[in-house]
């Protein structure tokens, strides 16, 4: 079966990389066909990254050919590419649909991360957040993901001469709301045929949704976890993150708990630091309660404005007493300094729109 329907309308046929490979190999064995073709499509499709059934030329022509009518092989469009003075480069990528997705290519030295969209929108609408005003168009394919990473990747090594090192699952969308996709984009891409790259390599960024982090907890998940936190005040963090609501600060406490004790993972907290509204030494310390009862530890991020939210970021000598007051009581800490602001790259910024002139 494969791992999510087609329903877009516009995309009769499905896409072959949606079958799993017992599917795939049923298929050949019903037209008398070997079930090592099976093996070899996936080859192509994977290890290959074939865009067409035409490269696949260990296979007779004939059988390209029903391959192309049974189904089809949509692999992600570039669409536009920007790039930043600090060396940061986002892309606009086109879905089969018409829809667009941003990801994001990183380079900080000997390291190299793509940020990467799970969602065509989101339906969170957190405040601070250019994606949270758009609305929710639909989950993304675990292939769609698969070919930002690769596309990403390709971009690494043309542009700065080195493959991917890290993935974070931080651009468009909430990870945890497609979270077979999700998974199912995790295992391809950690597959010797995929980037053969380490889960450790790899971090799920979520707003919080507990129950799915104790299904991660449950489902033996290896890679990285962090949440987006931003308040540790339930009326705080509420009127800036309405997950909140059916999320508590609580609740999610005793999510992430559960997830450290079925997998040892300690979570990286996120806290954009909004001016005037989460920086103060209060927020600080409501901060280190929340700290102290989840292993953990902390990422203060650099607010980057949007045109469709009136917030500020803090200033410099706000952040470092912000920090220095988390340090003094315990906590690990880093402040993450922004990339790509100049194009719209940076966190939070990710809207899919036009390029500023």
């Amino acid at each position: 079966m494969p791992l999510a329907p087609q329903d877009d309308p516009k995309q009769v046929r499905q896409d072959i990389r949606s079958l799993e490979p017992e599917a795939l190999q049923a298929w050949f064995e019903e037209r008398g066909e070997k079930a090592f073709r099976a093996r070899q499509v996936y080859e192509w499709l994977w290890q290959h990254r074939a865009d067409s059934f035409e490269q696949m030329t260990n296979l007779s022509k004939p059988l390209r050919m029903q391959l192309a009518e049974a189904f089809a092989l949509c692999r992600l469009e570039i669409r536009q590419e920007q790039r930043s003075g600090d060396g940061t480069i986002k892309y606009a990528f086109g879905l089969a649909d018409g829809n667009v997705i941003e990801g994001v290519l990183i380079p900080q030295g000997d390291r190299m991360t793509a940020c990467v969209s799970s969602q065509s929108g989101c339906s969170l609408s957190c405040k601070f957040c250019a994606t949270g005003y758009l609305p929710l168009k639909r989950n993304l394919y675990a292939y769609e993901i698969v070919d930002q990473v690769m596309l990403i990747d390709e971009a690494a090594r043309r542009h700065y001469g080195k493959p991917l090192t890290n993935i974070v699952y931080m651009g468009m969308g909430e990870p945890l709301l497609n979270y077979r996709n999700v998974l199912e984009s995790i295992r391809r891409i950690t597959a010797p045929e995929g980037l053969g790259m380490g889960a450790r390599r790899i971090t799920v960024s979520t707003a919080g949704i507990a129950k799915m982090i104790r299904k991660l907890g449950d489902d033996g998940y290896r890679s990285e976890l962090a949440l987006s936190l931003h308040a540790a005040n339930d009326q705080k963090r509420s009127e800036i993150m309405p997950i909140n609501e059916t999320n508590s600060l609580e609740a999610l406490a005793d999510a992430l708990r559960y997830f450290y004790d079925k997998t040892g993972t300690r979570i990286t907290l996120e806290y954009v630091a909004l001016g005037g509204v989460n920086d103060s030494l209060q927020d600080a310390e409501e901060l280190l309660a929340f700290v102290r009862q989840v292993p953990s530890k902390v990422n203060i991020i650099e607010y980057n404005p949007i045109a469709l939210a009136d917030y500020r970021a803090s200033s410099g000598n706000q952040l470092y007493r912000f920090k220095e007051h988390l340090e003094r009581g315990g906590a690990i800490v880093n402040i993450r300094r922004s990339r790509g602001k100049d194009i719209d790259a940076a966190c939070g910024q990710l809207a899919a729109l036009p390029p500023r002139s």
